[in-house]
């Protein structure tokens, strides 16, 4: 067990880190926000327009859970101290040890609010669209994009984040060709935009007769899910519809009726399509809307490779390829701009990707310091 001396240093560390917190949460002001949403909730007319009225109450939920979240981490911090004050008075080691047990957790919970602090990036708040691609591997790279979108499914399970699936390609043999689906969730893009690059498997290939080792590609990309006030003009004339049956498992009614969509873009040459509605008219709004995330996206690299040509830095310092999973000859998971990294692949390919994640927001600080 620890010594006193060492609790004490542990519970000090965490109060200061907790003030550093609410120094860049600040608190007051949000209670300033909380009581002027309040106010706007209880108007008797607030729900004559629905998406102003689910704008409202889901930002003075955040905003009330953001703050209950530092009054309780706070109030615990509190407790360990007088849990420590007693011990000792009393020469108690189980109180002592009752003590160090909550230090561990709230370890734990302020790292992971700490690091919550760092997205403040100008889309960071948005909900998350993501699109997994198979790239260079056949079979393998499309077994490996499945696996990929498995992951991030189970990752927004665990965590109570809602999901929704816009469109998914099939490959011919096993896996999928691409997948788009939207993280629904407070602060989910600039969570999950770490994830952004190309994930390299290394295993012997199931698929391969001859069990060989195959190493094989994924590309993922996380835009910002679009809003309002963003301002999106597209034109009629720039797009191209197209309608389509739906492809996958059969069984489904979406497969009775060319109720798929597909949109290009002609200036640009995007192309996205959605499948997942049975509507004709819900799949078209629904592809709408990862186009305009995939423009808003464009023109936020546009604007910062005019940064940086101005700054004199041509290169992308993301870099491309970014984590690598081995199942052969060992067991590992490794993100090779932070070097965090676990030997239980299994656990990850389940949702477990925290650690992954907080590394990489932190790394991305680092990075947006140094340039």
């Amino acid at each position: 067990m620890a010594t006193v001396d060492d609790l004490r240093a542990r519970l000090d560390n965490l109060n200061q880190t907790m003030s550093s917190i609410e120094a860049v949460i600040d608190v007051p002001s949000k209670q300033v926000v909380i009581a002027e949403l309040e106010q706007q909730a209880a108007a008797p007319d607030l729900w004559s327009d629905q998406e102003n009225a689910q704008a409202v109450t889901s930002k003075l939920s955040r905003l009330q859970a953001d703050v209950e979240k530092v009054t309780t981490l706070c109030g615990h911090l509190d407790d360990v101290g007088i849990l420590i004050d007693l011990g000792v008075e009393a020469d108690d080691e189980e109180t002592l040890a009752e003590a160090e047990t909550s230090l561990a957790t709230l370890t734990d919970e302020i790292g992971s609010l700490e690091v919550r602090t760092l997205l403040n990036g100008e889309y960071d708040e948005r909900e998350a669209l993501i699109t997994i691609r198979s790239e260079a591997g056949g079979v393998d790279a499309a077994d490996f994009a499945e696996m990929l979108l498995r992951m991030y499914l189970r990752w927004a399970d665990r965590h109570g984040y809602s999901v929704e699936v816009y469109d998914t390609s099939y490959a011919e043999e096993a896996g999928i060709k691409s997948a788009t689906f939207q993280v629904k969730c407070p602060f989910a893009y600039g969570t999950l935009s770490v994830e952004q690059g190309t994930h390299r498997l290394v295993r012997i290939s199931p698929f391969d007769n001859q069990g060989r080792r195959q190493t094989s590609f994924a590309g993922v990309e996380v835009l910002p899910v679009t809003e309002e006030q963003d301002h999106i003009d597209i034109p009629d004339k720039d797009i191209r519809i197209d309608v389509f049956h739906s492809s996958g498992p059969g069984g489904q009614s979406v497969n009775t009726t060319d109720s798929a969509v597909r949109i290009t873009h002609l200036p640009t040459g995007l192309v996205v399509s959605c499948q997942n509605e049975k509507s004709q008219l819900q799949n078209k709004a629904a592809a709408m809307r990862v186009l305009q995330s995939r423009l808003l996206e464009r023109a936020r690299e546009e604007k910062e490779a005019q940064m940086r040509q101005l700054k004199g830095d041509g290169g992308n310092s993301w870099g491309s390829q970014m984590r690598s999973y081995v199942l052969h000859p060992y067991q590992m998971v490794k993100d090779l701009r932070t070097d965090f990294e676990t030997g239980n692949p299994s656990a990850v390919f389940d949702g477990d990707l925290d650690g992954f994640i907080d590394a990489g927001i932190r790394w991305r600080r680092q990075q947006d310091s140094v340039d």
